[in-house]
Formats: C-alpha cells, structure tokens, sequence
C-alpha cells in the first residue's frame, strides 16, 4: 500500500511570476516501495472551448481551439530506486517563469475559457504495480505593474423611455428609478459599490437585483463566438421598497471566478453588471454596465 502526494509550503497557493514555488513531494508506503522514478511538472495552460451554439457556425476552427501553454517545466525529483518504510519528503523549488513570448494571465475558471496552473507529480511502478499519480493547482496573480483602478463614477436613471431591450414597452409599467456605481473601473479584490434610489412606480415592487455577467469570446482569424453567462446574482431590496430611498449596492468579486479584464489576439473575459427590477406581475427590466476589473 502506498501513496503519492504533493504539499506547497504557501498555505493561500498564491503567487506571482517570478516567485519560487517551493513544497515537498510525500511517499508513504508499508514496506519497501520499488519505482522506476518520480517527475515533477509544473505546467500553466489557458484551454478554450466553443458553446453549443457556436459550434455549428464555427466548425472552420473548432480544431483549431488547441490549449495555450503559458508555463512548462518537467523535473526529476527521485531517480529509480526504493523508498523505505514510512514516510519519505523530497523538497521541490520551481521558478514561476512563463515559456519564451508567453505571459502568465491571472487564474480564472470559466464556462468557455479557463486559465489554469498546477504541479503534477508521477511516480512510475513496475508492471504488476499501478503507476501513482498526484495533482496540485495553484493561482497566479499579477505583480504591483499592473493598470491601477481609478474612481470612474457611473450616475444612472432607468425610466421606461430609456430601456432598450424592451419589445413591448407599452407593457412595463411607469416607473423612474436613478442612482450610481461608484466606479466601472474596479480593483477586484474591493466591493462594487453605489446606489439605487426608486423616485416611482406605478404597480408594486417584487425584488432588486445586482447580476454579475462574464463575456467570454473565443477564436481565431475565420471569426469569434462571444458568450454571457451569470456569474452571480445578488438580491438586494426585497418586496415593494419605499419611493425615493437610497438602497446601497455592494457586491464582492468571486476569486477565481473573476480576474482582471483580459484582452488577447485568441481569447477576451470582460465582465458586466446588471441592475435588475422585478414587478409583482413578474415582468422585469434590466439596465447594463460594462465594468472593467484590474488587480490593483
């Protein structure tokens, strides 16, 4: 009975390009554990994939949405031999360096793109014994060089005039509702904040809601598939609210969920907000608002 694991001595995972990520490879085994060697590989990938919807159109790249290798780095940790009974630790220090014209992009796990890191670790057995594998993520964030966020106030007023994605409009009640997003250009580990205020409304109130929104777009030179999905969606009035109350919005970004907003040549993650109000006739109107997030 054996087996194979990896520890890193950074508790959170996080680091930096440039850090050295340092743990130790742990074999426990009863008795006596012949192998046939012990590899390491840190390996970062950005792997992209199409929607359904979006295959069809597509098909001319679909192959050729191939993984993005950012960082690769194979390492011996233990040559063949036997490891003795017990516990046996073999420290590891792998420099967090990107392969040449590459850069290291934030962690993310997304619906159509996801940028990923981890240490794999494989110890190889003779035939008659199955070959030990472990695997280990960490996260990546960006250094202090970085786009600062800087305050970008958003004032909003939502009237039934103003909607657009409205086809009939002569079914959306008489109402104005104004406030503000303190900024649209966010760091990512502050709050969104701000403010809605309903000045009136001519029927009842249901609910309010802040929706957070990713927009991933994938592809190549032949065309790109763009995709939104909710990420969350934060309730933040409920029931018929008071006319011309100030009720504050405050919503926290979800790591790895979100990361600073990305634009490359094959792939974009940008992030948008929704403010929607709720009738008690269960009709709904949603105002937008991109946002752009950095790490600092």
């Amino acid at each position: 009975m054996a087996t194979l694991d990896v520890r890193l001595k950074k508790v959170n995972k996080i680091y930096k390009e440039g850090d050295v990520v340092a743990g130790v490879v742990v074999v426990q085994s009863k008795g006596e554990l012949p192998h046939q060697g012990v590899t390491l590989t840190m390996e970062g990938s950005v792997n992209l994939q199409l929607s359904a919807k979006s295959v069809g159109v597509f098909e001319a790249f679909y192959n050729s949405l191939k993984p993005i290798q950012l960082l690769y780095y194979p390492l011996e940790v233990a040559k063949p031999g036997k490891f003795p009974n017990g516990k046996t630790e073999i420290p590891f220090e792998v420099p967090l360096k990107p392969k040449p014209n590459k850069t290291l992009y934030e962690t993310y796990h997304g619906v159509f793109v996801n940028i990923q890191y981890q240490i794999k670790v494989d110890m190889k057995r003779s035939l008659l014994n199955k070959d030990l594998s472990k695997q280990c993520e960490f996260i990546v964030e960006y250094k202090d060089t970085e786009e600062k966020a800087k305050q970008k106030p958003v004032n909003f007023t939502i009237t039934p005039e103003t909607l657009t994605n409205i086809k009939e409009k002569e079914r959306v009640p008489k109402f104005k509702a104004r406030g503000k997003l303190d900024s649209s250009l966010l760091c990512i580990s502050k709050p969104l904040t701000g403010e809605i205020i309903i000045e009136s409304c001519e029927t009842g109130i249901k609910s309010i809601e802040i929706q957070l929104v990713r927009v991933e777009t994938c592809g190549c030179a032949e065309g790109f598939a763009k995709d939104a999905t909710e990420i969350q969606n934060i309730q933040i009035a409920d029931g018929d609210v008071m006319r011309g109350i100030a009720i504050p919005i405050f919503m926290i970004f979800p790591r790895l969920f979100t990361c600073p907003t990305l634009t490359t040549n094959n792939f974009k993650v940008e992030f948008e907000v929704n403010i929607v109000i709720i009738f008690q006739d269960d009709h709904l109107v949603t105002e937008n608002f991109p946002i752009k997030l950095t790490r600092f």
